[in-house]
């Protein structure tokens, strides 16, 4: 659910969403912006984890780059 709000930012700064951003655009640029600069919420993190775990791509080259992990260590 969006939430209204008012915020204060910089005159230039202004401009410069109004003039980049096609109409009607600012809120969802700002919310994304946000979204990025902050932590990932728990449930975020887990998809991406048990997504990369299922792609078969990467556990290829997880394997392919397996011995570089330990090797040269003492056992």
């Amino acid at each position: 659910m969006a939430v209204r709000l008012n915020i204060t930012m910089e005159e230039d700064l202004y401009k410069r969403l109004k003039t980049e951003l096609p109409p009607k655009r600012i809120s969802a640029f700002i919310n994304d912006a946000v979204r990025a600069r902050l932590r990932p919420d728990k449930a975020a993190l887990d998809a991406g984890y048990k997504a990369a775990r299922r792609d078969r791509a990467r556990q290829e080259l997880a394997e392919e780059w397996q011995h570089t992990e330990t090797e040269g260590w003492p056992e």
